[in-house]
């Protein structure tokens, strides 16, 4: 299966985008969190993972278990967790940041024809679980599987204790067809991974959207800044209630697009603290929307990254950074122009 273009992954990261073409192109995906309530499957054949980002390295993968779903006249499936195991084995951690929410990742995987997805609430009791009633009861007692797509190196279980070689064994005893996934598909899954949060986290927004095969998505709430933009004529919508775990880029000045109820907009987005005005280590996201003079509290909004401009860097004066911001804003027209947004 070809992945789909671009432009029809850009709609259907964003739920309330409406779908190219209309509903008769393809099935819509179905999504369940109650294993107990799965029935009327045909011959799934499923894949696991957190499958964050979404990106090149995980469609490969996806396209290779659809290729196996129609070849045996059954259903693609990816069998998750939320939140992820890290959040719940390691509380402590503070580290964990994620390049997808539940509802972009499942937008993502839809716009990649998965026929299923399964969200299953990770718990301590599950990760105790040992393999061998992991594949009895939950796959197939409770899924019926058909067939598995799983990599060299997964493993599962408690204490980690099952791998591709059990399930192997196990799938001759339960009639379970096992597709191994190469070496070098699952190593280049977690190198993109790897390199895609360097990416971001250094502002290398290009690099990062390469990987992916999309604009990077951050959304959240418009809320009430200082408005200090407006006095230098470039008033900014400040981006308030981010998913905890989403990653937010390095600090900079990005050429963006920006989604809100009228449609989309080209932008100027800066992420940092603030040095020239505020001198605190609070970082802000805020945007300048062009061609939208309108307060937006309150409202739904998302941005997606186009390119970086330029670091972030203090001024001696307002002037000076109103000078500077001139010049950025003719950056981000002619960069978004020439992305074609």
């Amino acid at each position: 299966m070809m992945w789909r273009s671009w432009r029809r992954t850009q709609a259907l990261i964003n739920a309330s985008d409406p779908i190219p073409g209309g509903p008769d192109l393809y099935a819509p995906m179905k999504v369940h969190t109650d294993i107990a309530d799965l029935q009327g499957l045909k011959r799934p054949v499923l894949t696991t993972g957190t499958f964050d980002g979404v990106h090149r390295g995980h469609r490969t993968i996806v396209d290779r278990l659809t290729e196996v779903a129609r070849k045996e006249g059954g259903e693609s499936m990816l069998f998750t967790f939320h939140p992820h195991p890290r959040m719940v084995l390691y509380p402590a951690d503070n580290d964990l940041k994620l390049l997808n929410t539940q509802e972009e990742k499942r937008a993502l995987l839809e716009a990649a024809g998965l026929d299923h997805l399964l969200v299953v609430p990770f718990s301590r009791q599950f990760s105790r679980m040992h393999a061998v009633d992991y594949v009895r009861d939950v796959l197939v007692d409770a899924i019926g599987v058909h067939a598995v797509v799983i990599g060299y190196d997964h493993r599962f279980g408690r204490n980690r204790e099952g791998d591709l070689s059990l399930i192997r064994q196990l799938g001759e005893v339960y009639d379970i067809q096992v597709e191994e996934i190469p070496a070098q598909e699952v190593d280049h899954v977690k190198v993109s991974s790897t390199k895609i949060r360097n990416a971001l986290t250094e502002g290398d927004i290009r690099t990062a959207n390469d990987l992916l095969g999309y604009h990077y998505p951050l959304s959240g709430v418009v809320v009430k800044g200082d408005q200090l933009g407006r006095t230098i004529g470039f008033p900014t919508a400040n981006i308030g209630a981010i998913d905890t775990y989403k990653l937010v880029p390095g600090d900079g000045v990005y050429a963006a697009e920006v989604t809100v109820r009228e449609g989309r907009y080209q932008g100027m987005l800066y992420i940092g603290p603030r040095p020239t005005v505020a001198g605190t280590h609070h970082r802000s996201v805020e945007v300048n929307i062009f061609g939208l003079d309108r307060d937006l509290y309150g409202e739904a909004i998302t941005v997606r990254f186009l390119d970086r401009i330029r670091g972030d860097q203090r001024f001696d004066d307002m002037e000076a950074m109103r000078q500077q911001i001139l010049l950025d804003r003719a950056e981000v027209m002619k960069r978004s122009n020439a992305i074609g947004t």
